[in-house]
């Protein structure tokens, strides 16, 4: 490995309160760097990190201001999905793991097969067969490095990937650690690390397009503040800026009629920048431009996310209720597999139904199992003392047919199988158009209570065709030279489903493996 280069003072855009290396000015005597990474959430900052490593010079374009920085990163719960041996694998990754924690905890395991199983289930076995083995095969470590040279403090992921029965949580999928302080926390370790290791960023500065030369990539052309516009050169460019779900036209192109109406989960910066100043360079377009990632979330939400911690629109505990729509029938099988192998596609269900909207019903049995954000500000909640009360009440809803549904759907629960949410159970229903094939438990113990839900998109599927080293392909699969991609712009990794906290385990991947082959391309020590 190279030995990085000595630190040096860092400037930044409007970088406040952070450390004496930050200076208050979004101008900057350098027009040069090695690097270039566009784009400031997890996968961009494992680029930035992993090209300072290598001895390159480092720059951090964010379009965004810095009080809303992290991309979507930002938006998420800082879960990994990882191969990991159980407590062996946890331990090193969470070194002060308490004795309690270990006692009263079942790991599991996830291993590489079930993890390519996974995927391949979820995309149809339509997902590129490289990068999803890259993704898997350095997954693991991947997490280490975070945590070592992005000085990551990870704990259990308890509540979404295991439930506590019997006095003892079991975890299920690959999914047991996850960033101190949720996404949140995750960037802003990054962020501080990246600055800590000479990395200089830039906030409020749109990357427009793309610099060339005869024998590649010379840099970029900035629009700093809405206004000026600069040049910065460079050796490579990494683009690791996200896809195009905040971009209400290219949306409505490729995903279809009424994605329009669509909430953004996450930034509303994501508007295809990356994915269009490529394309215009000659890049290949990749993957599933009519897929994304969309979920159930608070039907009256915000247009884009927040990141205020005092509210919450996810409402991802169906699978121990029923969702019904404005027929009053249901629609999706809420148990068809655990919450991170159905969330990431039931948004665009949600979406295809009467007026774009669904309602989540649970009884007394399920209100133990509801998350938190079921319980914070900004919910539209409706109770009732019985089911016909709570048909009353449920806005734009055929009452009548509401209530026929839910007796059709008591008397269709077999009664004799126990319920485990750890498992896929088997406690299902049997003769409905649209059985629940696990967590079926009835709708019959006041109080009741509904959530008006509609769709969120998180992120699109279709991108850029990059190799196993993050290169930037042409139309004829040949590298477009300096040209590197990385997290959700790149194509080809996902089609109609995703396994969830995959999104920051490729983010971290792609960005370790694009910020290090940008570094050395840069400075001369590898082949284009």
């Amino acid at each position: 490995m190279l030995a990085r280069l000595p630190g040096r003072h860092v400037k930044t855009g409007c970088l406040h309160n952070h450390a004496e290396w930050s200076t208050n000015t979004n101008t900057m005597s350098d027009t040069s760097y090695d690097v270039i990474v566009v784009g400031g959430g997890n996968a961009a900052l494992c680029a930035a990190l992993s090209a300072q490593e290598q001895g390159a010079r480092v720059l951090v374009l964010e379009r965004s201001p810095e009080e809303t920085r992290g991309g979507n990163s930002a938006y998420t719960g800082g879960g990994f999905r990882m191969v990991h041996k159980g407590l062996e694998t946890v331990k090193k990754m969470i070194p002060d793991l308490s004795e309690q924690e270990i006692a009263n905890t079942d790991f599991g395991e996830y291993t590489a097969e079930q993890y390519l199983d996974d995927i391949g289930r979820l995309t149809q076995y339509h997902s590129d067969p490289d990068l999803a083995e890259t993704l898997v095969r350095n997954s693991t470590d991947t997490v280490q490095w975070i945590r070592e040279r992005g000085n990551i403090r990870f704990e259990p992921r308890y509540g979404k990937y295991a439930f506590k029965v019997d006095g003892r949580f079991k975890f299920f999928g690959g999914v047991v650690v996850q960033a101190n302080g949720g996404g949140r926390g995750l960037v802003e370790a990054e962020f501080k690390a990246a600055l800590k290791h000479g990395v200089t960023i830039r906030f409020n500065c749109r990357v427009t397009s793309l610099l060339r030369k005869s024998t590649g990539i010379a840099g970029v052309r900035v629009l700093v503040n809405g206004f000026d516009e600069e040049e910065i050169h460079a050796q490579a460019v990494v683009l690791a800026c996200g896809g195009f779900e905040a971009n209400r036209e290219w949306r409505t192109r490729s995903l279809g009629a009424g994605w329009d109406l669509a909430k953004v989960r996450g930034t509303r910066y994501n508007t295809g920048d990356g994915i269009r100043m490529a394309l215009e360079l000659g890049a290949q377009s990749y993957g599933q431009w009519s897929g994304c990632h969309s979920v159930s979330w608070e039907r009256y939400a915000p247009d884009f996310g927040e990141l205020d911690a005092r509210t919450s629109s996810q409402r991802h505990s169906y699978p121990f209720g029923i969702m019904i729509n404005a027929d009053g029938k249901r629609f999706l099988d809420e148990g068809a597999d655990f919450r991170n192998y159905t969330y990431a596609k039931y948004g665009r269900m949600v979406l295809a139904q009467p007026g774009n909207f669904a309602w989540q019903v649970f009884d007394a049995q399920a209100a133990h199992m509801l998350r938190e954000s079921y319980k914070m500000r900004g919910v539209t909640r409706v109770t009732g003392k019985t089911i016909e009360e709570l048909a009353d009440r449920m806005q734009d809803v055929n009452p009548a047919q509401f209530v026929a549904t839910v007796r059709e759907y008591n008397a269709a629960v077999k009664r004799d199988v126990p319920f485990d949410p750890n498992i896929k159970d088997g406690k299902c229903t049997t003769g409905l158009t649209i059985n629940k094939s696990n967590w079926a438990t009835t709708i019959e113990e006041p109080p009741f209570e509904a959530y008006a839900v509609g769709c969120a998109i998180t992120f699109t599927f279709g991108g850029l065709k990059i190799n196993t080293s993050t290169q930037v392909l042409d139309i004829s699969d040949q590298p477009l030279p300096g040209l590197y991609a990385a997290g959700e712009l790149v194509g080809g990794l996902w089609y109609f489903n995703y396994p969830g906290s995959a999104g920051l385990m490729s983010g971290a991947v792609f960005g370790r493996i694009s910020g290090r082959e940008a570094g050395l391309y840069a400075l001369g020590k590898t082949l284009a």
